[in-house]
């Protein structure tokens, strides 16, 4: 019997690859804890049972197939959950699970088939509908949270650019919020949200994903290295802008999204750049905090141009072209 191709058969699927990229996600939601306490564990577990429920429930409507086995709900959830800062309401990160896996994934197809990534559209939607509880951040204290709202590194970059980032900060923050040190933001000592404080978690996990070949080089390499060189021409510390933010969970475990990213190399460091470039516009020249996901989402949105340019053609197609 003929069979389409390809015909190459492997043992890895959806669910051991959403698997992988959850055990990746672990030092960071380990990091998360110490930083944070128990209110951060909650929080990804709510933002993971919200994701799961909406899922299984839009199969029961839709009258098909359960998909909630392939995992993919799970590691969205994780992802939003890294992506809201830990006093976060519970009912507002609800509603981010629920435009994450109904408006952006299921209702265009399930999973493959959703144009942008679920997570950074969700974060997107939260922060210009809820501006306010978004930039909440508080100081993590070794595993004990500062009730007195903190501005995070994005806003203190922001602020040697010219802008007031303790507009973002209650009352109760009047004090002036020093810029923190490499070192604070490796180990993620500082303000931000859950899962984008503790850099060297992040490193820790995308070289996981890289060692098991779940991801490759191309995105994570792209990103990181052109908001290294944009920074340096916006005038900024290129360092710091590296490690703050959500540049490191965007370019490991966001933006490497299977059906929202390019399939060729070529168009993989066109991605990758485009991000970097839109991450730093949006730092230097826009009041948001932070640029990340909507880097991402614009970039979702050119993926399929970006496809239909670095895709190679199979041999004889121009010449059958050609002879038409």
């Amino acid at each position: 019997m003929m069979t389409p191709s390809p015909h190459v058969k492997d043992s890895i699927n959806t669910q051991k690859v959403m698997l992988t990229v959850a055990i990746a996600l672990l030092p960071s939601l380990l990091a998360a804890l110490y930083y944070f306490s128990f209110p951060a564990l909650v929080l990804v577990a709510t933002c993971v049972i919200s994701c799961v429920v909406f899922e299984q429930l839009f199969c029961m409507v839709t009258k098909t197939q359960s998909s909630i086995h392939d995992c993919s709900a799970v590691v969205t959830g994780m992802i939003l959950g890294f992506n809201v800062p830990v006093t976060l309401p519970l009912w507002m990160a609800i509603v981010g699970s629920f435009i994450a896996i109904v408006v952006v994934k299921c209702l265009f197809g399930g999973i493959g088939c959703n144009f942008a990534n679920p997570a950074a559209t969700a974060r997107i939607f939260l922060l210009v509908s809820f501006a306010t509880a978004m930039t909440n951040w508080v100081a993590p204290l070794h595993g004990v949270a500062d009730t007195v709202a903190s501005a995070t590194p994005g806003r203190a970059m922001c602020n040697v650019m010219g802008v007031d980032y303790l507009a973002a900060a209650t009352p109760l923050s009047s004090h002036v919020v020093e810029k923190p040190g490499f070192m604070q933001l490796l180990l993620g000592q500082h303000g931000g949200s859950l899962g984008e404080t503790c850099a060297i978690a992040l490193i820790i996990g995308g070289a996981f994903l890289l060692w098991r070949g779940i991801i490759t080089w191309h995105i994570p390499v792209s990103v990181i290295g052109s908001v290294f060189v944009f920074a340096l021409l916006f005038g900024q510390d290129p360092i710091f802008s590296i490690l703050t933010g959500g540049v490191m969970i965007g370019a490991f475990f966001m933006a490497t999204d299977y059906s929202t990213s390019p399939v060729t190399p070529k168009g993989q460091i066109i991605f990758g750049i485009g991000i970097g470039f839109i991450t730093m516009v949006i730092r230097t020249f826009c009041s948001y905090p932070e640029g990340m996901s909507f880097a991402i989402l614009l970039m979702n949105i050119l993926t399929p141009h970006i496809d239909s340019l670095t895709m190679t053609k199979p041999f004889g197609a121009v010449f059958a072209e050609k002879n038409k």
